[in-house]
């Protein structure tokens, strides 16, 4: 199998340091095992072939947000999403218990005539102030890479 690309590689980093691995698991189990499946979180179980390319084996052991072994063969699961769940996740998921991840964001004055093509599109009271933008960092945009990786829906 291909080996992780540099910058999702890095963003395993990222979400190694970060401890996503205390609410996140990343093993779909199989039927009767709990509703892994039903939810779509994977069209199978987690097998061992599933991890070949992994260093380190981030299997988790709580699951209080969902699981993200194949949260990037998910439909929604673009870029703008991850960037805008990272940031305000109050947005996407009312009453969610995810914290935010702002600090892997710079919010800095729109320079004129040049906005970022990376900014997030954000509204109502997650929107920055006027004139500037919410672009994310080398870290945050590796971290979406990583969870953009996991795929195991070959």
């Amino acid at each position: 199998p291909a080996p992780l690309s540099g910058l999702a590689d890095r963003g395993r980093m990222v979400y190694q340091d970060l401890g996503c691995i205390a609410c996140h698991t990343q093993q779909v189990r199989r039927d009767g095992f709990g509703g892994d499946i039903t939810r779509q979180w994977g069209a199978r179980q987690s097998v061992s072939r599933d991890y070949i390319r992994e260093k380190t084996v981030f299997l988790g052991h709580s699951r209080l947000g969902p699981d993200l072994r194949n949260v990037g063969g998910r439909a929604y699961a673009t870029p703008d999403y991850f960037y805008q769940l990272l940031y305000a996740p109050e947005t996407l998921a009312p009453g969610s218990n995810k914290p935010d991840y702002r600090f892997l964001f710079e919010v800095r004055p729109i320079r004129p005539g040049q906005p970022s093509p990376h900014a997030l599109k954000l509204t109502g009271r997650a929107a920055p102030p006027a004139g500037h933008e919410v672009v994310p960092t080398p870290r945050a945009q590796a971290l979406v890479a990583y969870l953009r990786s996991l795929n195991d829906t070959y």
